[in-house]
């Protein structure tokens, strides 16, 4: 993916201060919007524009029709037809001119696509300056089934840099839009800048992890610490992790826009919040600080320290059971059964009256892997699990 250098860094770190204070002041909050990424559906994709399927320049044909209401009469048979029908590289196209024009009047997409990032075979550069800050992708760059089903999707990614120079209220026109497309956002990055240093500094946070101010839900966060910390220079502490969907990084924003010799005091504190066992809302690019100071106490403190107040929202654990999770859970309960009990139950069944066999049958309650599903869900896959098992000729499938 391509990222600014960090020589271009260095020469734009006083502008995007300056940025980032703006907005600060235009909308009263204090927490910055600094990463998004969010997936649509080709099928809740909308017709491609009149221009895009039919140029003003292209040759028109002699037609009963004068060339307007050809195109109008074409567009709209089109639009009719199912949405898979669309080539998926007219919708990218469409796709990332609506993401630019809620970035603002600066950005504009690439005319040709390029090599594709994640899994996806193209990706659409969404520019600013001719330097590319985020991009649409689309089509998978494999046949796997999982990549089968990503090539159903569009992925928008906007980086810092497009988050930073886009035109005011973009985050809010972003959200209508992903609404309106169904969207579901996969990363949400939400930033904290104390421009004039942060009172302890990254020691100071330290600190506060290990007196327990950071913990979450009673529970102490797995921590990683980055950079020159022997000489307290380029520094950066993290705790959460993304594998949960929420991890914090405090870093030395400074050093990093600036350099270190600049002694700029500038700490950022960012929360990444990911789709990993969540479901991320479109209004928390709305009410950034709300899911911000609803992170931990310790975020709401950190937003208090800059007299700011927001009533806190938090971004709920939904584990997720999805089939394959039902069938392992039952695969393994019959191989248990077969294997290890099938034996004591054979004798049970053969020496026992009906009468006293009968109570064995009706368990108090569900083995403790099996209680997280509700019977239906252990109907369904005891039914798939013994057809498989018929299907191997007797055999108890492993799961995988």
């Amino acid at each position: 993916m391509t990222r600014p250098s960090r020589s271009s860094l260095v020469l734009d770190g006083g502008e995007i201060k300056y940025r980032l204070e703006a907005e600060r002041l235009a909308t009263g909050s204090a927490v910055h919007v600094d990463w998004l990424r969010f997936t649509v559906l080709l099928r809740h994709a909308e017709a491609p524009d009149i221009e895009v399927m039919f140029p003003k320049d292209a040759p028109v044909y002699d037609s009963i029709w004068d060339a307007k209401t050809r195109q109008i009469k074409l567009h709209k048979a089109l639009s009719l037809l199912p949405d898979a029908d669309f080539a998926a590289g007219v919708q990218a196209g469409q796709l990332a001119r609506e993401v630019c024009d809620a970035l603002g009047a600066d950005f504009m997409p690439a005319v040709e696509p390029g090599k594709g990032h994640d899994f996806y075979r193209y990706r659409l550069p969404i520019l600013r300056n001719d330097c590319e800050v985020g991009w649409v992708g689309y089509l998978s760059s494999g046949d796997s089934p999982r990549q089968a089903a990503q090539a159903k999707t569009m992925h928008v990614n906007l980086y810092g840099a497009a988050c930073t120079f886009a035109a005011r209220g973009w985050s809010d026109r972003l959200a209508d839009l992903i609404d309106e497309r169904h969207g579901d956002i996969t990363r949400c990055d939400l930033a904290l800048d104390f421009f004039d240093g942060l009172a302890g500094g990254l020691d100071g946070v330290m600190q506060d992890y290990k007196t327990g101010l950071c913990d979450s839900g009673g529970r102490k966060l797995k921590c990683n610490t980055v950079g020159d910390w022997a000489n307290g220079r380029e520094r950066s502490f993290y705790f959460g992790s993304k594998e949960a969907g929420k991890q914090t990084n405090v870093y030395e924003k400074g050093d990093q826009l600036f350099g270190l010799e600049s002694n700029n005091p500038w700490v950022r504190v960012e929360l990444r919040y990911g789709n990993k066992l969540r479901v991320l809302p479109s209004d928390m690019l709305r009410r950034p600080s709300d899911f911000f100071a609803g992170a931990s106490e310790w975020h709401a403190l950190k937003l208090a320290e800059l007299g700011k107040f927001s009533p806190p929202e938090s971004v709920r654990c939904e584990p997720r059971l999805p089939l394959e999770t039902v069938d392992a859970e039952v695969t393994r309960n019959m191989r248990w059964q077969m294997n290890v009990a099938g034996a004591t139950l054979a004798a049970a069944f053969e020496f026992l009256t009906f009468e006293e066999f009968q109570p064995l049958l009706y368990a108090k309650r569900l083995p403790g892997r099996l209680a997280n599903f509700t019977k239906d869900e252990l109907r369904a896959a005891y039914a798939r699990v013994v057809s498989s098992i018929s299907s191997a000729g007797g055999a108890c499938p492993v799961p995988a």
